[in-house]
């Protein structure tokens, strides 16, 4: 993410066109914000589009505009998000989704920045700087010749990635404990944070709905969790007949569904509490070693323990890498 920003900071002073490709929730249209609102156009129109949200006939005219009568209930002229985003930022969120038909008069407007109204011969002149994001793999879109390749490289002047959540695992619980505090405060509610346990289970998922899917799972933790008490991880899940509050598993439960211990259903569910806890606790220790290369001191800071709780852990479980490494340091 670091890589990410130093971008964003490169090329929010230009006016190059930036696409900006990541999952569904990673947080495209922040990013879209961040580079218009640093830039030197932060003073003129920021103007977002949901090419998903709109058919191709509805779309032309909502990125063009439209004259009177145009078309049946064109009631009188309408100027388009180009025109309302000239001298400043246009958005266009999905850009994948966008019919052949638009594609060309996209192409247009970047090559000559002219267009045409719908039903209109006046030609308009504008100055846009232009942002597109899109969850689909364009280059794939090309191949199989649904995305003109003209206008992929026009869009594609300075790509920037954004990593989805699960490949940037640190940021979970920074991000976590702002939207706590964000939703606690406007809830009127105080909580303590987030229960050790409650950390384990947003470490060890795969959240595929990204940030978005943190958010809202925050968001139900602070509606559902007790003023003054730390969060826990019944609130998290919502679910009263959740493996988390002893009733059944849930499909509809990402943590269900996603079997955290990475054991049959049946099988946990025969299991003793007390061995199903170090069960899990093994599994997640060994899982965080891995993602730093067995370094104890950046585990023991993701776990939320000192180095001497692990090293102790690690010996009880009889996790040889980072207990002979600890040995070695004392």
């Amino acid at each position: 993410m670091r890589a990410v920003l130093e971008k964003i900071k490169l090329v929010e002073g230009t006016d190059s066109t930036t696409l900006i490709l990541g999952e569904s929730g990673t947080g495209k249209e922040l990013v879209a914000n961040a580079i218009h609102q640093n830039s030197p156009r932060s003073q003129f129109p920021l103007i977002k589009v949901s090419c998903a949200a709109l058919p191709e006939s509805l779309l032309e005219a909502e990125l063009f505009g439209h004259e009177k009568g145009a078309f049946t209930g064109a009631l009188r002229q309408r100027h388009g998000r180009f025109e309302l985003a000239h001298r400043g930022t246009l958005f266009l969120d999905e850009v994948g989704e966008i019919s052949p038909v638009i594609q060309v008069k996209l192409l247009r407007v970047l090559q000559e920045r002219q267009f045409e109204r719908v039903g209109g011969n006046d030609t308009i002149h504008v100055d846009v700087r232009l942002v597109c994001a899109t969850q689909k793999d364009l280059r794939k879109e090309v191949a199989q010749g649904r995305f003109r390749e003209d206008l992929f490289y026009r869009l594609n002047v300075v790509p920037v990635v954004i990593p989805p959540l699960r490949q940037r695992q640190e940021d979970i619980m920074v991000i976590a404990e702002h939207v706590l505090k964000s939703c606690a405060g406007k809830m009127n509610k105080t909580l303590n944070g987030f229960s050790p346990a409650a950390r384990e289970l947003f470490l060890r998922y795969s959240f595929p709905g990204n940030v978005r899917e943190l958010e809202n799972m925050v968001e139900r933790a602070v509606a559902l969790g007790r003023d003054r008490e730390a969060v826990q991880p019944q609130d998290l899940c919502g679910f009263q007949s959740c493996p988390f509050t002893g009733g059944q598993p849930q499909e509809s439960c990402g943590f269900c569904s996603e079997g955290l211990t990475g054991q049959k259903r049946e099988e946990r569910q025969l299991t003793s509490l007390a061995m199903a806890r170090e069960q899990f606790e093994k599994g997640y220790i060994l899982s965080v070693l891995e993602r730093v290369d067995g370094s104890r001191t950046t585990g023991a800071k993701i776990l939320g323990i000192s180095r001497k709780a692990l090293w102790e852990k690690c010996k009880r479980y009889g996790i040889p890498s980072a207990r002979e490494e600890a040995e070695d340091e004392g």
